[in-house]
């Protein structure tokens, strides 16, 4: 990780972002969304701060953005932490430093509590969870659908 560098994620980076974004889709074990939005629709469902990506040798290896859980005023300081990490970089902790990365930027942004849906199926994405302090709260079913299942 020490050769890897976090950047606040422009929309020039968006043609990069949406692409590993696109990989996340394919897998079927990371969202239930099945097409990647334009960037407006991104920008707009995510948090104006704490959006960043991770370079290595000027190459995006991924990124990391938060969600607001509600539109309430009083969760204002809790957020869905979401970390994409492109297919030629998976393994290399791009995720794990991401995740540090953002994890640090949430604080001092003012986010007191951080969750994350992950699949069952991710695995990799569940340890880092865990290896980072997250811990499982509960287990959610029939909360989103895809392909019509």
């Amino acid at each position: 990780m020490a050769d890897l560098i976090f950047c606040r994620m422009a929309v020039d980076d968006w043609a990069v972002v949406s692409e590993i974004y696109r990989q996340g889709i394919a897998t079927r074990n990371a969202t239930f969304q099945q097409e990647v939005p334009g960037w407006e629709e991104w920008d707009y469902a995510h948090l104006k701060t704490c959006r960043i990506i991770a370079e290595k040798d000027g190459e995006i290896t991924g990124w990391a953005a938060l969600l607001p859980v509600s539109g309430r005023s009083v969760y204002a300081g809790v957020a869905e932490v979401t970390v994409y990490v492109s297919n030629l970089h998976k393994g290399r902790k791009s995720g794990t430093g991401l995740l540090e990365q953002i994890l640090a930027e949430s604080e001092t942004a003012g986010i007191w509590t951080l969750q994350a849906s992950i699949f069952p199926e991710n695995q990799a994405s569940l340890k880092m969870h865990y290896n980072l302090g997250f811990r499982q709260g509960g287990y959610r079913e029939k909360i989103g659908k895809m392909n019509g299942i």
